[in-house]
């Protein structure tokens, strides 16, 4: 795998910057990638400040949204970017065509079935590499867009208002957009690349200029809100946010580096070192690899903030808050006292389109439906199934210790403190054995990690399994 961590490697995207990738040592598809994301940031002030919704139309606005995006795709991935556009254009053939009635689980089985046939062919062609040809990241935000604001479209005209519940009443979209509309919904440079997802109502409110006012009117309290705070500016979060990207970014050009996560599985280090060492490194190359989590997501919810979109209202004490689409908690990630606090604290809005489109229609089991479906969302790398179906019952066990144990101890601060170290380590611990596959993929480490560091049942699991290809 060397040869993908040099920047010597083919791209089908764009090749202007090699120059750049040769000079810092870096793979050209993340020079690219940074690249765009840089000049997203600088256009999405532009974009504020000379393209508001006071100097021009919303088509405008739409068009030159969608155009920016499309180039940063092509940018990136090359011929590649039609597989994007053919998935956009075929769910809204779906959603202006088909029956009201269908149109959610139609564009959900074409959605994710078109996702599955692309990963599945990276998967077999490229043979577990993550390659510069990786379009299923954009892929994947598309398959939430299309799906969510097909399930809202669907609410919003086919079913009474009663049988709603708030969140989807507050969501349903009454109408079937227009194609300039669903094209910059789901291809503006905001959030092509690496999203976030958001609900279409939201993005439209941001389009036509009303996003602002109408959270600002939700937050009036006839105190502290509305009344002090008509027109609150974004560059306080974009700049907290931006020092946040470099953070991680150092975090991730040393830590990463330094603990990288396949040496959990080296055969040295894992026949000599004691268990509590491997424990402990395993840990610690888990946080490790959160920084470029942190730094992808932080700066683009920096670019949408910067554009004017992701605010989310003023409290009553008067502080402002542009975190209406953030997709990540650092702080809160990394004090969980529980999975499922950890759980809703990373990736944000992939669980709230989790909880849109499957965990609130679900008529039965809707925490192991949605966990299968996040691990169909991810891709078909067996690790990833590891995962999510691993989390099911810690999920529900976390919730049941929380429901069952946690109120014997809240009798004092002193009590409660030791409560939450002790949840927080064992939440540490449980993050070690489920995420562990997730980042190495493969069923061969997945099965050596566990194996090595858990032995039993495992280990014997896995000399039966290496007996049987061997025979």
């Amino acid at each position: 795998m060397d040869e993908l961590t040099t920047s010597s490697f083919k791209t089908t995207g764009s090749k202007w910057l090699l120059p750049v990738s040769d000079f810092f040592g870096f793979p050209l598809d993340q020079v690219n990638f940074l690249a765009c994301q840089v000049f997203a940031l600088g256009a999405s002030f532009w974009f504020r400040l000379y393209l508001s919704p006071q100097f021009s139309s919303p088509v405008v606005r739409h068009a030159v949204a969608t155009l920016f995006g499309l180039s940063f795709v092509i940018f990136c991935f090359g011929w590649y970017a039609v597989h994007i556009s053919i998935l956009v254009m075929v769910c809204y053939r779906i959603l202006v065509t088909a029956d009201i009635h269908n149109i959610h689980r139609y564009t959900m089985i074409m959605a994710v079935s078109y996702l599955a046939v692309c990963q599945v062919s990276r998967v077999f062609i490229y043979n577990y590499g993550i390659l510069s040809t990786d379009f299923s990241g954009p892929l994947m935000i598309i398959t939430q867009k299309t799906t969510m604001l097909a399930f809202q479209v669907h609410d919003g005209m086919c079913k009474k208002r009663e049988d709603l519940t708030a969140d989807q009443r507050l969501h349903a979209v009454d109408s079937k957009p227009s194609l300039i509309e669903y094209l910059s919904y789901n291809l503006n440079f905001l959030s092509i690349l690496v999203g976030p997802c958001s609900h279409y109502k939201d993005y439209i409110d941001f389009i036509e200029g009303r996003h602002v006012q109408r959270r600002l009117s939700a937050s009036n309290t006839g105190q502290n809100g509305y009344d002090k705070v008509s027109e609150p500016s974004p560059m306080a979060a974009v700049t907290r946010k931006l020092l946040i990207c470099g953070v991680c970014m150092v975090l991730f050009l040393t830590l990463t580096k330094a603990f990288p996560i396949t040496y959990n599985v080296d055969s040295h280090f894992v026949n000599e070192a004691p268990f509590l060492t491997r424990l402990t490194y395993a840990a610690f190359s888990i946080q490790a690899a959160r920084p470029k989590f942190y730094f992808a997501w932080t700066l683009a919810d920096a670019i949408n903030n910067a554009a004017g979109y992701g605010f989310k209202g003023v409290d009553e004490a008067g502080q402002v808050s542009w975190d209406l689409i953030s997709n990540i908690s650092i702080w809160g990630i990394e004090t969980a006292t529980s999975f499922k606090k950890f759980i809703d604290n990373w990736n944000i809005q992939t669980g709230v389109w989790l909880k849109t489109v499957c965990y609130d229609r679900a008529p039965r089991y809707p925490t192991a439906l949605t966990f299968i479906l996040s691990a169909l969302w991810h891709g078909v790398y067996p690790g990833y199934y590891f995962t999510f179906i691993t989390a099911i019952p810690i999920t529900l066990a976390a919730r049941a210790v929380r429901k069952n144990v946690r109120q014997y101890f809240l009798s004092s601060h002193p009590v409660k403190l030791v409560y939450d170290v002790v949840t927080w380590a064992a939440t540490q611990l449980c993050i070690c054995y489920t995420v562990m596959p997730f980042l190495l993929l493969a069923v061969e480490p997945t099965m050596q990690y566990y194996s090595y560091l858990y032995g039993g049942q495992v280990c014997h699991l896995y000399r039966q399994l290496s007996l049987w290809r061997t025979s």
